[in-house]
């Protein structure tokens, strides 16, 4: 199957952008769960999941719980632990939801909201394939070229099927908009960026929303998403390498050329003057978030004084790198090859984060293992 990747909920969405200074409210029983804690929480653009309101349960586990009516759609979840409820929330609606703890996330019932049951078809549809392709993979009467075959088939049809019952007819709803964003094995199920068929029916949502709510964030999101899958299936890009020997000798370093967040295609060799941190990283990785505020610390002491970084994402989801970079100061380009890529080989990378240090004449000084101390490696090449 293709590898495709980008963070679930990368849109979310219902029905108004008006504004509504009221609140909505979320209410019903989740059974079997007495003495856990059940939690709201907002699936943001930029931020995250948020929690908004939370409620102990009792044993007949009844609960209201609310959250400020949003200003634009947004899509919220109920948690319990590793248990969730996806839902739609427009403006002050009260929406009822009937589960028990242990089939929370695929048992559950709810009244209120057509575009919330709905979601709930959804996931459940996903989650018989979900079933279906993990079974293939056990089956031993295939080959692993058939079981793969099989099950990129099997994705098809999935696609497929959600494109004519869930959103051909409804593509204003929140419903269509979280079909379009349904994540499988961490990856996702519609790849605009490099199948026509799936930008084409993302656009219909995206025209259908910006007519809907021509102000809304989401929708801006999703209007971006499709000018990225415009610019990648007009004309394929190409791996810039410079391999040349003389280039080599004249630079010190084998060149690379890759896009930025705006498509502005950025070589490395255009920083020379710099002391330049050249880092190869993936913004999914555990642990990023806190590597990037080291790294800020260390860009923001030396960038005064001369100091680059030229930060390549090999992440397979291009939208999560384009959220997690958009306001990084350094230059942030993204390899769509990933860690298939030529370039891992030729500069010898292993592992995954990993970052050499070249000076201001484009000349390699040194590897990531080779650097004890970073900051001072940095001082000495300034």
């Amino acid at each position: 199957m293709k590898r495709l990747f980008y963070l679930f909920f990368a849109a979310t969405l219902a029905a108004s952008c008006s504004q509504n200074d009221g609140k909505f409210t979320i209410n019903g029983h989740i059974t079997e769960a007495a003495d856990t804690v059940l939690y709201l929480e907002h699936i943001t653009l930029g931020d995250g999941i948020v929690p908004i309101d939370s409620v102990r349960l009792t044993a007949d586990g009844a609960f209201s719980l609310q959250g400020a009516s949003p200003t634009n759609p947004e899509f919220y979840r109920l948690r319990i632990g590793s248990q969730g409820i996806n839902l739609a929330i427009d403006s002050t609606e009260t929406v009822t939801v009937e589960a028990t703890l242990p089939k929370m996330s695929f048992g559950y019932t709810v009244e209120g909201s057509g575009t919330c049951d709905t979601i709930r078809m959804l996931c459940l549809k996903l989650a018989d394939l979900e079933r279906t392709l993990r079974a293939l993979a056990t089956n031993r009467d295939y080959s692993v070229e058939e079981r793969n075959t099989m099950a990129n088939d099997l994705v098809q049809q999935y696609k497929h099927e959600v494109k004519l019952d869930f959103i051909q007819y409804n593509m204003r709803s929140a419903s269509s908009y979280f079909a379009c964003f349904q994540m499988l094995g961490g990856q996702l199920i519609f790849d605009p960026t490099h199948d026509k068929d799936d930008l084409k029916w993302l656009r219909a949502v995206a025209n259908a929303w910006n007519e809907t709510y021509p102000e809304c964030p989401r929708t801006q999101n999703l209007a971006n998403i499709i000018a990225e899958g415009r610019r990648n299936l007009a004309k394929p890009r190409e791996l810039v390498l410079t391999l040349d020997s003389g280039k080599v000798s004249e630079l010190g370093i084998i060149d690379m050329t890759f896009p930025d967040i705006q498509g502005r295609e950025i070589s490395l060799s255009s920083l020379r003057g710099n002391v330049v941190l050249l880092d190869f990283t993936a913004y999914g990785m555990r642990g990023n978030g806190e590597r990037t505020l080291q790294l800020r610390e260390l860009y923001e002491k030396y960038h005064p004084r001369g100091f680059e970084v030229y930060q390549v994402s090999l992440d397979p989801d291009r939208h999560l790198w384009t959220q997690r970079c958009e306001n990084l100061p350094w230059v942030c380009v993204f390899c769509e090859e990933g860690t298939a890529s030529d370039i891992l080989s030729i500069y010898q990378v292993t592992t995954i984060p990993y970052y050499f240090l070249i000076d201001r004449n484009c000349d390699l000084k040194a590897r990531q293992e080779h650097i004890p101390d970073l900051a001072k490696a940095i001082e000495e090449l300034l």
